[in-house]
């Protein structure tokens, strides 16, 4: 691959290397391969489910630990709201007030977006802002409902198709229409919060960072007199270094028409860089609009509790047997009881040639797979919401671990795997609780259990031209690929992600 000046002069200033790019553009000559499902995780084998003894011991636990841990809550919010908007974008561009009726173009159309849409509109978050702005139309219901659109969307309106998402209204409580931004900080005060004071940290888009700033001026002191509780905010933007190269159909770098080179965003896998540069001792992962209305909040808070809870108790154990071993105080029947630990509670497994391993090798993979970062994900009973499953898979060593993984990543044309695919009882809501640090309180470089193989090619365009697009292994998925993995059933409750601006219609978005 040759080099222009300009092209090593763009690369300098990502922070990219010339090897990373050839890396890139090996991937997409090469492919990436699917990953070869063994089975279908569910309750009994991959998923826990506790009674509800079980549950209170470990709220019991994570409360009789809370204060003595630092906490964080990690929130993905760089999404745009463009797409949760596009039906509405659609009926703009395709409906004329004064040529039909609303009825007639939900009749011509068959657009059932719209007319939930139009039928629940007084019940959406931002209703009466926008009522306010356009006033009382005497004319059409078409008319207004256009009106009422067109004052959403527009750049000389609220322009909300800019907004990232977790900025737009999403409950109506009597007093005004609360953001998931400030959802968020009521819920940390719940769960994430310890000594009087909540960490929080947002990933956000660059263009994005005065808004946040602003929305965090008019939700701190208000959550925080009522609480009680300090917050302590921070943001941090995709770094440019993680942008992947696109390449056109024929696997050759794409340039745009200036002759510049064409880097494109890689995914919510790149956030593994964010989250990396953060540190506690647990660490809630949650997506910016998977929020709910405040009489949820305590059924929600003691889901994450109960997460927050097992990781401490899987945690404890883990932490003494790496003091053991660092501590050369393993005997014989302590390297059967910590090889069953890792099997029966951290999910890891072995392969058949370590029983042929000497003593000290056999030490060695032990070590190795305790001292990783540990998740514990919530999982989801599979109710026909779309998002990534939790499966066993094999590697192309014939090794087994547990992952979160997306559709994409499965052959489509495999009978067998679509089978497996359709035995999944459960789904990942993105609803993750993590320990990051070994027994010594050192934080684990994350970017070292990533599994890069697990990325995705996707097709695009750009100028009307084909070119193909490289997305980093997701956050969830080959991001934490290598981690110590615990998947946990918990309740439907703690998923109402806002895909479409329908959603806000649910009961979880609704006060009344």
């Amino acid at each position: 691959m040759n080099l222009t000046e300009t092209d090593q002069q763009l690369l300098e200033h990502k922070g990219i290397s010339k090897a990373k790019v050839l890396d890139q553009i090996d991937t997409f000559r090469d492919g990436i391969p699917f990953v070869n499902l063994e089975s279908a995780a569910i309750v009994g084998e991959g998923i826990l489910k506790f009674s509800s003894e079980e549950e209170n011991a470990l709220i019991q636990n994570f409360e009789a630990n809370r204060q003595s841990k630092s906490l964080l809550k990690f929130v993905p919010a760089s999404g745009a709201a463009s797409r949760m908007f596009k039906a509405l974008f659609n009926f703009l561009d395709n409906y004329n007030w004064s040529e039909e009726t609303i009825e007639d173009y939900i009749k011509r159309t068959g657009d059932n977006d719209i007319q939930k849409f139009s039928e629940g509109l007084e019940d959406l978050p931002f209703y009466n802002l926008v009522k306010n702005r356009i006033g009382n139309l005497s004319s059409s219901i078409g008319e207004e409902l256009y009106s009422f659109v067109n004052e959403m969307m527009s750049e000389k309106g609220l322009n909300y198709g800019f907004f990232p998402k977790g900025l737009l209204p999403f409950h109506k409580y009597e007093s005004h229409a609360a953001t998931p931004f400030e959802e968020h900080l009521k819920e940390s005060v719940a769960y994430a919060s310890a000594n009087g004071l909540a960490k929080l940290h947002f990933t956000i888009s660059e263009q994005h960072d005065a808004m946040f700033a602003s929305e965090y001026e008019n939700s701190n002191e208000k959550i925080a007199s009522a609480s009680g509780i300090k917050f302590n905010v921070d943001y941090s933007n995709q770094k440019p270094a993680t942008d992947t190269i696109a390449v056109d159909l024929d696997n050759k770098p794409f340039r745009n028409d200036d002759g510049s080179l064409l880097f494109r965003p890689g995914g919510h896998g790149a956030l593994i860089e964010n989250l990396n540069d953060q540190d506690a001792d647990i660490i809630f992962i949650k997506n910016i609009d998977n929020v709910a209305v405040s009489k949820y909040g305590d059924e929600i808070a003691e889901s994450k509790k109960i997460l927050a809870g097992h990781l401490l108790k899987v945690q404890e154990k883990a932490f003494d047997f790496a003091k053991k071993i660092d501590d050369d105080k393993v005997s014989g029947s302590d390297m059967v009881a910590i090889k069953q630990f890792i099997e029966k509670e951290l999910n890891a497994c072995f392969l058949d040639s370590y029983e042929g391993f000497s003593l000290s090798e056999q030490l060695q993979v032990l070590k190795d797979k305790l001292n990783r970062p540990i998740r514990v994900c919530g999982m989801v009973k599979n109710e026909g919401e779309p998002g990534g499953g939790p499966f066993w898979i094999l590697d192309a060593k014939e090794h087994k671990s547990l992952q979160i993984i997306e559709s994409a990543q499965i052959d489509m044309s495999d009978s067998k795997q679509v089978a497996i695919l359709k035995n999944a009882t459960h789904f990942n809501p993105v609803d993750l609780v993590c320990g990051v640090r070994n027994y010594k309180g050192e934080k684990f470089n994350l970017l070292n259990y990533v599994d890069s193989k697990q990325g995705f090619i996707a097709q695009k365009t750009k100028d009307g031209k084909d070119l193909k697009a490289l997305e980093l292994p997701g956050l969830w998925n080959g991001a934490m690929a290598f981690w110590n993995t615990i998947f946990v059933e918990v309740p439907l409750i703690t998923f109402n992600p806002v895909k479409t601006v329908n959603d806000l219609l649910k009961p979880a978005h609704q006060v009344k």
